[in-house]
């Protein structure tokens, strides 16, 4: 036992050099490895990832799998080594039954980018099978009349091996009888034909008991055996035959059930019973051949009793046994070949090999999205598939080998147009008619930051009251964004900007979160009345896009300043103010005016005055609008020479704001002196008026010139921005910010005669203009002026300087109003 164990291991190991020696080859782009069967689990086929030219890191990075159109994973890939193992037992006979070659496709695939490897393993046969009868025990009658030469067909073993592997010869036991013969028959096998030598006795030898043994090509050399068991008869010595030892026909896979087949015909020279014969199918039909035909034991017909598949079987090849009813029975045999035609009764299916991936919305044309194959179960032109994509689809299919194609893109993709695609796509195979069939791929694209936020309007309003307490609300801007995650995170921040030198953001504040605009103080409206604010939205893509917006800011201004007197100029430090009167005034007689201004604006401006006391009431009148201070009456000779007024000057504001002055008033008799003498010097206008001209002049000229280099700037700036952003910044809304570019006084006067009037402008650019305009007293030649809204104290400083120059020995009035 022990000789015989190691003469079969050596015979393994030469098997094994012979035969299982790994090959491996690259055809046409296509990698192939021969392996012989029954490998055990973990055996190396070869390098794969050295084969494909990837490294180790690739296995990992690029989910490199192998997947088997046979449906059963019988190869893995080591991802520490890159080799392909066997992973399953593989046996050929179970693959590719007697077919010579038995060659398994695989398909690697890598991902990132998608790609398609195929390779063919060969599945090389082994001689692992046995030959064996399928009956144990044969039995022949053979009548004792039977003459010397004649030959009975025995069963031919079958061996589930290939090739060399497959029976190769038979042998029978030793008797004086019978020999063995061989006969050779289609597809090159071999059938065994018992051949008598001697006639035979019944009356000596009733019956012969022979073993034959089937002997295969492999090596070791493996055997099977049956037994047979030869009756001798007597009398009928004649066999039935028939015409032919091979029927032909073609028969359509979708006839139906009772097709008349095929009729076969066999004659017996016998007479009486032992020439009526009997058809059969002979004893070693599968059920498979069974369960799909019938025969007509009388006539010899064959009938389809059950369904054809094409893709199943492709051939039947029947054995019929003709007998007679002679004793003892004699019987002959031949053979139907049934060839089935295929009919087109298979839909393709269309199988994804690898699942689609997100795409990016940018991805350029040509980017493969998935994988995928299309098969039709039908041969011939009803196997060729053809696929389809609808119209207008931003996808092509694009053909590789053997029934594959890749899926990639042909065109733009916008992901805030359409973000999902069911691409559904149609197979159609080339039989008659048609069939097709649809399977729809699911497509996801992802987004790209190509999309920057949006205001809901490029440029906002908003009106806020002065004095409002610091850290409330100016306003809530709101931006949108159409690209998603991340991309669609929006912040809000104010740029840098200037506002009177100081940054806007010692001024106002942004929720970056939900873009509310907070104030870091209280506002006032007499230092500041508008500003703006360039708020910036931006995404959190990558990289990161913005939009800018304008906020104008306007402070809208409440009652919060009391008029201020500033004539009489006593007054106006807190003092008494004492004028004087002549005792010779009339009704209507001039006395004094008061002067007040309001920091305030609109009507919250306007100043009306009222005598709120007065030593004699009946005396003295207060206009409500100018402020003058006049006689009612004619001053008489019971009144006392010393009043006193207090004059209450109120705005129009909500709340009411107000103030007094108190004016102490001296009648005198002799006061018209100092006046003809003040008036006296007035009507010399030779000196004065020339003075004052030549001031006046001086500075008209030097405004001239200032205001036409600055018109002459903001004209090339207007040119400069419309050819930057091709529209026109002249319009009314930019223009009024540069109503007056800097702090200038401008001084109009009216040279007509004498002067009568002078205006003195000034401003800047977020204030309101401011005029100061001076008047000569229609009443008298004394220069009165009148002072209109100056925007500071020392815009009023400015103002008195020059008129101080101007007209040194004039008095001055001063009057409110709002100039828009």
């Amino acid at each position: 036992m022990t000789k015989k164990m190691g003469y079969r291991e050596w015979r393994w190991q030469w098997f094994w050099w012979q035969y299982f020696f790994l090959l491996w080859s690259t055809i046409h782009g296509q990698t192939r490895y021969s392996i012989p069967e029954e490998l055990k689990q973990g055996f190396v086929v070869g390098n794969l990832a050295k084969d494909l030219g990837l490294g180790l890191s690739d296995i990992f990075d690029r989910r490199l799998r192998v997947a088997s159109e046979a449906g059963k994973q019988y190869f893995t890939v080591d991802a520490g080594k890159g080799e392909l193992v066997v992973n399953d037992r593989i046996d050929r006979e179970a693959l590719c039954g007697q077919s010579t070659s038995c060659v398994l496709p695989l398909q690697v695939v890598l991902e990132n980018p998608l790609h398609l490897h195929r390779i063919e393993i060969e599945i090389k046969d082994i001689n692992d099978n046995s030959p064996w009868f399928h009956t144990k025990e044969m039995s022949l009658k053979i009548a004792e009349t039977a003459a010397v030469g004649t030959r009975f067909s025995l069963e031919a073993a079958e061996d589930a091996d290939v090739g060399s592997n497959s029976v190769k010869s038979y042998t029978l036991t030793k008797n004086d009888c019978f020999t063995l013969k061989m006969k050779e028959v289609e597809d090159g096998k071999i059938v065994p034909e018992l051949v008598l030598e001697k006639t035979l006795d019944r009356e000596r030898k009733a019956v012969h008991r022979l073993l034959i043994t089937a002997l295969d090509g492999g090596n070791p050399v493996l055997s099977g055996t049956s037994q047979i068991t030869i009756t001798v008869l007597d009398v009928n010595d004649n066999f039935p035959v028939f015409d032919r030892s091979t029927y032909k026909v073609s028969l359509g896979e979708n006839s139906a059930k009772d097709t008349f087949v095929i009729k076969v015909t066999a004659t017996d020279a016998d007479e009486g019973p032992n020439g009526e014969v009997e058809f059969s199918f002979g004893s070693r039909t599968p059920d498979t051949v069974s369960s799909v035909f019938e025969i007509n034991s009388l006539t010899g017909e064959v009938f389809l009793k059950g369904t054809l598949d094409y893709e199943k079987t492709a051939s039947y090849k029947i054995e019929v046994t003709a007998k007679d009813k002679g004793s003892p029975e004699m019987e002959s045999h031949c053979r139907v070949q049934i060839d089935v035609i295929d009919v087109n009764d298979n839909t393709p299916e269309i199988i994804l090999t690898s699942e689609p991936q997100p795409v990016l919305e940018n991805a350029p044309s040509g980017t493969v999205v998935a994988l995928l194959s299309a098969h039709d179960a039908d041969s011939g032109n009803n196997s060729k598939v053809t696929l389809y994509l609808p119209k207008g689809s931003p996808f092509i299919l694009k053909p590789s080998f053997s029934n594959n194609y890749a899926l990639i893109t042909s065109g733009l993709l916008d992901r805030e147009r359409v973000s999902d695609y069911n691409i559904d796509i149609t197979a159609t195979d080339s039989g008659s008619p048609p069939l097709s069939s649809k399977k729809t791929v699911p497509v996801r694209i992802s987004d790209v930051n190509d999309n920057p936020p949006v205001f809901t309007q490029p440029s906002y309003n908003v009106y806020l009251k002065e004095n409002s307490a610091p850290g409330s609300i100016l306003f809530s801007v709101s931006a949108s964004d159409l690209d998603s995650g991340e991309n669609a995170k929006i912040s809000y921040s104010i740029l840098d900007s200037k506002v009177q030198d100081v940054s806007v953001s010692t001024y106002v504040y942004i929720n970056s979160d939900n873009g509310s605009i907070y104030s870091m103080h209280s506002f006032d409206y007499e230092k500041l009345k508008v500003f703006q604010i360039q708020v910036q939205a931006k995404d959190q893509g990558s990289p990161s896009l913005s939009t800018n917006a304008t906020v104008h800011v306007f402070i809208l201004d409440q009652n919060d300043n009391a008029p201020a007197v500033i004539y009489p100029s006593s007054a106006a430090l807190g003092s008494l103010s004492h004028q004087r009167m002549p005792r010779s005034a009339k009704a209507g007689h001039l006395v004094t005016k008061v002067t007040a201004v309001d920091a305030d604006s609109g009507h919250n401006a306007w100043i009306s005055y009222k005598l709120a006391e007065a030593t004699d009431a009946s005396l003295f009148t207060v206009n409500l609008y100018t402020g003058e201070v006049r006689t009612k009456r004619a001053v008489s000779e019971q009144d006392d020479s010393s009043q006193r007024l207090l004059i209450e000057i109120k705005d129009d504001g909500e709340p009411v704001q107000s103030a007094t002055v108190t004016v102490s008033i001296l009648m005198e008799d002799a006061l018209h002196e100092p006046i003809l003498d003040i008036r006296h010097k007035v009507t010399e206008p030779s000196k004065k008026t020339g003075r004052i001209t030549l001031y006046l002049i001086l500075s008209l000229a030097s405004v001239s010139v200032l205001s036409l280099v600055t018109f002459l700037i903001l004209a090339v700036k207007c040119i400069r921005n419309s050819r930057s952003s091709g529209s026109c910044c002249m319009r009314r809304t930019d223009c009024d910010d540069y109503k007056n570019p800097n702090r200038n006084l401008q001084i109009q006067l009216n040279t007509d005669g004498p002067i009568k009037y002078v205006e003195v402008l000034g401003g800047d650019m977020l204030s309101q203009s401011q005029s100061f305009r001076s008047c000569m007293s229609p009443m008298s030649e004394y220069s009165d002026f009148t002072l209109i809204k100056p925007s500071s104290t020392t815009d009023f400083k400015e103002v008195i300087s020059v008129l101080d120059a101007s007209l040194p020995d004039s008095t001055w009035t001063f009057e409110s109003q709002q100039v828009s």
